[in-house]
């Protein structure tokens, strides 16, 4: 069977889809219009909201580079709502589905390769939110002490004080405890001593408590405590507990330092033994002989 090919007739079916396209082009002129502006209306809207959120809510965040990566992020969420909604403007819904579709199953491929990474980014969205944590905090965490000096999207650095950095991933942190020294101004010290068995026990206590009070102040609620603790083998322990100011290691460290410095000062002038451990070897009942050949 053959087919008589006519150049006539392909032209004028050539022309008529070709008329058929204009047609449905201009019919679809009002429809680009109005997703063109669409857009136009979601970028500055996208531009405002990120401005704002820069000038509130975000500026809660120490760390500059999660305030960028969350504006970044909060301006490419609005645009692409306004484009799905161009998209539907101009009866383009099967499109729309078929990339819908299309990002969840890129989304699941991506969350499950990245899991790992995701969950530091989460973390280090919480942290950045956390009110307990914040730069220059004097913290505890993972048997590390430091002050936190950054905190990104994929770890927390701490700086110890022997100026070493310890990189701690968002996910681990999140999941442990840590300390925080700095979030309270004043903090209970703690300095253990002992004093011999011939010392006048109320003596002791008064003159410690005294002591401390003199160069600690003690803000209301605040006491000095003072308790004897035990029988010790060469002194009667006691311990004494004061408040004092103080956002980090180092500065507890020196309130105790002081505190000893004082204590023993006092003991001195009143003659008040503080005995340090004696070792007797007693020979009594052994012959020792001393044998020449």
């Amino acid at each position: 069977m053959q087919t008589n090919f006519s150049v006539e007739e392909s032209v004028s079916n050539l022309w008529d889809k070709l008329d058929g396209w204009l047609e449905s082009i201009i019919l679809k002129l009002p429809n680009f219009a109005m997703a063109i502006l669409v857009m136009f209306l979601f970028y500055f809207l996208a531009r405002g909201i990120r401005k704002l959120l820069k000038r509130t809510i975000l500026r809660k965040i120490s760390q500059v580079s999660i305030q960028e990566i969350i504006a970044k992020v909060v301006f490419v969420s609005i645009i692409l709502i306004g484009f799905f909604i161009a998209l539907g403007v101009l009866d383009l819904d099967k499109v729309l589905t078929s990339i819908l579709a299309g990002a969840g199953v890129v989304g699941l491929a991506i969350g499950l390769a990245l899991q790992g990474t995701l969950s530091n980014t989460f973390g280090g969205l919480i942290l950045s939110f956390m009110p307990q944590l914040k730069i220059n905090d004097f913290i505890t965490a993972d048997g590390v002490s430091g002050f936190v000096t950054e905190i990104s999207l994929r770890n927390i650095i701490i700086k110890k004080p022997d100026n070493n950095v310890v990189v701690i991933p968002n996910s681990k942190f999140i999941d442990s405890s840590f300390t925080n020294y700095s979030m309270n101004n004043r903090n209970r010290i703690f300095v253990n001593c002992g004093v011999g068995y011939e010392s006048d026990l109320q003596m002791v206590e008064d003159l410690t408590v005294k002591v401390i009070a003199d160069n600690f102040k003690q803000n209301d609620g605040e006491d000095v405590e003072f308790f004897f603790t035990e029988f010790g083998d060469s002194s009667i322990n006691f311990m004494v507990r004061f408040w004092a100011d103080c956002v980090n290691v180092k500065q507890e460290h020196a309130a105790r330092h002081k505190a000893i410095k004082i204590i023993k000062k006092h003991f001195d002038e009143r003659d008040i033994n503080i005995p340090f451990p004696i070792r007797t070897l007693d020979f009594a009942k052994n012959n020792l002989q001393i044998v020449k050949e």
